[in-house]
Protein backbone atom coordinates (compact mmCIF):
# COMPACT_ATOMS: atom_id res chain seq x y z
CA UNK A 1 0.00 0.00 0.00
CA UNK A 2 1.15 3.53 -0.66
CA UNK A 3 0.47 6.31 1.32
CA UNK A 4 -0.20 9.89 -0.58
CA UNK A 5 2.43 12.66 0.31
CA UNK A 6 -0.61 15.31 -0.10
CA UNK A 7 -3.44 16.03 2.53
CA UNK A 8 -6.95 15.83 2.76
CA UNK A 9 -8.12 18.74 -0.19
CA UNK A 10 -8.16 22.21 1.73
CA UNK A 11 -10.25 25.09 1.12
CA UNK A 12 -7.53 27.02 -0.46
CA UNK A 13 -9.49 26.88 -3.78
CA UNK A 14 -10.15 30.06 -4.95
CA UNK A 15 -13.36 28.72 -5.85
CA UNK A 16 -14.19 28.03 -1.73
CA UNK A 17 -12.80 31.51 -1.64
CA UNK A 18 -16.17 33.64 -0.27
CA UNK A 19 -17.41 36.33 -2.14
CA UNK A 20 -19.79 39.35 -1.85
CA UNK A 21 -22.47 39.13 -3.92
CA UNK A 22 -24.07 42.77 -5.33
CA UNK A 23 -27.28 43.65 -4.42
CA UNK A 24 -29.41 41.98 -7.48
CA UNK A 25 -27.89 38.66 -6.32
CA UNK A 26 -28.42 38.87 -2.91
CA UNK A 27 -32.25 38.93 -3.60
CA UNK A 28 -31.56 35.21 -4.19
CA UNK A 29 -28.58 33.78 -2.38
CA UNK A 30 -28.24 36.19 0.70
CA UNK A 31 -25.89 39.16 1.85
CA UNK A 32 -23.46 37.08 3.57
CA UNK A 33 -20.22 36.30 1.60
CA UNK A 34 -20.12 32.70 0.09
CA UNK A 35 -17.82 30.64 -1.82
CA UNK A 36 -18.75 30.29 -5.96
CA UNK A 37 -19.52 26.95 -5.38
CA UNK A 38 -22.29 27.51 -3.00
CA UNK A 39 -23.91 30.66 -4.95
CA UNK A 40 -24.27 28.01 -7.50
CA UNK A 41 -25.74 25.55 -6.05
CA UNK A 42 -28.29 28.26 -4.43
CA UNK A 43 -28.76 29.76 -7.61
CA UNK A 44 -30.00 25.95 -8.81
CA UNK A 45 -32.30 25.57 -6.14
CA UNK A 46 -34.17 28.91 -6.64
CA UNK A 47 -34.48 27.73 -10.35
CA UNK A 48 -35.44 24.05 -9.44
CA UNK A 49 -38.00 25.99 -6.79
CA UNK A 50 -39.58 28.19 -8.72
CA UNK A 51 -39.49 25.89 -12.26
CA UNK A 52 -37.60 28.29 -14.34
CA UNK A 53 -36.00 25.70 -16.58
CA UNK A 54 -37.71 25.81 -19.87
CA UNK A 55 -39.25 22.69 -19.59
CA UNK A 56 -38.97 21.87 -24.01
CA UNK A 57 -35.05 22.79 -23.57
CA UNK A 58 -33.56 21.96 -19.67
CA UNK A 59 -30.78 23.63 -20.59
CA UNK A 60 -32.21 27.07 -20.75
CA UNK A 61 -32.85 29.20 -18.06
CA UNK A 62 -36.36 31.82 -17.99
CA UNK A 63 -35.98 34.81 -16.10
CA UNK A 64 -38.24 35.93 -13.52
CA UNK A 65 -38.21 39.43 -11.80
CA UNK A 66 -35.31 38.57 -10.15
CA UNK A 67 -33.09 36.79 -12.17
CA UNK A 68 -33.65 39.11 -15.27
CA UNK A 69 -31.33 41.99 -13.69
CA UNK A 70 -28.73 39.04 -13.58
CA UNK A 71 -29.50 38.03 -16.69
CA UNK A 72 -28.62 41.40 -18.02
CA UNK A 73 -32.08 42.42 -18.92
CA UNK A 74 -32.75 38.93 -21.03
CA UNK A 75 -35.28 36.67 -20.69
CA UNK A 76 -33.42 33.47 -21.00
CA UNK A 77 -30.34 32.43 -20.64
CA UNK A 78 -28.37 28.71 -21.29
CA UNK A 79 -27.21 26.58 -18.20
CA UNK A 80 -23.76 27.22 -19.60
CA UNK A 81 -24.13 31.18 -19.13
CA UNK A 82 -25.13 30.85 -16.06
CA UNK A 83 -21.81 30.72 -13.98
CA UNK A 84 -20.52 33.36 -16.03
CA UNK A 85 -23.35 36.24 -15.75
CA UNK A 86 -23.39 35.25 -11.96
CA UNK A 87 -19.35 35.61 -11.49
CA UNK A 88 -19.79 38.84 -12.79
CA UNK A 89 -22.29 40.01 -9.95
CA UNK A 90 -19.91 39.33 -7.36
CA UNK A 91 -16.84 40.66 -5.50
CA UNK A 92 -13.87 39.42 -3.37
CA UNK A 93 -13.92 40.51 0.12
CA UNK A 94 -11.37 43.28 -0.83
CA UNK A 95 -13.16 44.46 -3.23
CA UNK A 96 -11.92 43.11 -6.74
CA UNK A 97 -14.77 41.98 -9.16
CA UNK A 98 -14.34 38.22 -10.55
CA UNK A 99 -12.76 38.67 -13.69
CA UNK A 100 -9.95 35.90 -13.71
CA UNK A 101 -10.62 32.61 -13.82
CA UNK A 102 -8.34 30.13 -12.30
CA UNK A 103 -8.92 27.53 -15.21
CA UNK A 104 -7.47 29.84 -17.48
CA UNK A 105 -3.63 29.95 -18.36
CA UNK A 106 -1.82 32.99 -17.68
CA UNK A 107 -0.15 35.02 -20.07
Amino acid sequence: MTSSKRGPKTSGSPFMKPMQPDDALAEIVGTEPLPRTEVTKKMWDYIRKHSLQDPQDKRMIRADLKLRPIFGGRERVSMFELTKLVNARMSSLEGDKVTDFPWKGKG
